[in-house]
């Protein structure tokens, strides 16, 4: 089992910055490949970018390539989202997701361990 709490969202107005913070707690983290998925109202879960156990790899959704950035320290059993030059279609629900399968797989079946999600809020 392996628990996930986000934190750092709020609001901020257009072109600003937040970075969410996934902390990880159970099973060793460094096992786990991470992604961070965003809902809003109305639209379906999408995945927002992913990384790999290692931090080798990053994948990013082209919505959000150049502005956002995910990255891991295993050693905190954190994985963050760097969010520059914030939009107003970027306001959602932010989850920070765990599989300990490879991005692929997770990404096929469904990632398995999720938190509760954190708001983030842009305004024009």
């Amino acid at each position: 089992q392996v628990q996930l709490v986000e934190s750092g969202g709020g609001l901020v107005q257009v072109g600003g910055s937040l970075r969410l913070s996934c902390a990880a707690s159970g099973r060793t983290f460094s096992n786990y490949a991470m992604a961070w998925f965003r809902q809003a109202p109305g639209k379906e879960r999408e995945i927002v970018a992913a990384v790999t156990w290692s931090g080798g790899t990053t994948t990013t959704a082209d919505s959000v390539k150049g502005r956002f950035t995910i990255s891991r320290d295993n050693a905190k059993n954190t994985v963050y989202l760097q969010m520059n030059s914030l939009k107003p279609e970027d306001t959602a629900a932010y989850y920070c997701a765990a599989d300990p399968q490879t991005i692929a797989t997770a990404l096929r079946r469904g990632f398995l361990y999720w938190g509760q999600g954190t708001q983030v809020t842009v305004s024009s």
